[in-house]
């Protein structure tokens, strides 16, 4: 199931990049790379007794036209959470930097709504429950599917949240506490 939906994604993400570029052919005399491109982030954070999520992710996108951007990111995140070791029962805290990168789409739908879909790896701390309370460090991967509204405040710039699924989640692995990803940001 994993599998069509990625495949399913990656061709509404091809179709999508292959009409936006057409579009952009006829227009780009009149707009220029750097006037295309944006840059902003996220910042979104979960604090809690057994789980601390904090999120700084900085991007840089380019609008392929009016409806239409792609774009790059990298994620920081300060991650506390609790585990349980299983069978002794004893609960032990893994506090731990989190670091990667991601691609992302996005399409507008209407005036201020979007669609966004992106695919991010993170490397994180993992327990090893191996029994002498080692740690070991891991690529995991995210494929995010959702959407979300933009609010212009000032020129081209604005605040967006965003509500993504994380499709690859993982309640073990994944630096996320839910598969439902909240987050807002800005770009300018």
């Amino acid at each position: 199931m994993k599998k069509l939906l990625l495949t399913l994604t990656l061709f509404i993400g091809l179709v999508s990049v292959s009409n936006a570029q057409v579009y952009f052919e006829e227009e780009s005399d009149s707009t220029s790379f750097r006037d295309r491109l944006y840059f902003g982030g996220n910042f979104s954070f979960n604090l809690g007794t057994r789980f601390t999520f904090i999120d700084v992710s900085p991007l840089v996108g380019y609008m392929v036209n009016d409806d239409f951007s792609v774009g790059l990111g990298t994620t920081y995140l300060y991650l506390s959470r609790e585990f349980l070791a299983i069978p002794s029962g004893n609960r032990f805290t893994i506090k731990n930097s989190v670091y990667g990168g991601r691609t992302f789409l996005r399409h507008s739908i209407f005036d201020s709504f979007f669609a966004h879909a992106e695919f991010e790896s993170l490397n994180t701390e993992l327990p090893t429950f191996d029994g002498a309370g080692g740690t070991t460090r891991e690529w995991v991967p995210g494929l995010l599917i959702g959407g979300g509204t933009f609010q212009p405040i000032f020129g081209r710039g604005g605040v967006n949240v965003t509500v993504l699924l994380n499709l690859l989640h993982d309640e073990f692995r994944s630096p996320y506490n839910s598969a439902i990803v909240f987050r807002g940001g800005i770009t300018f």
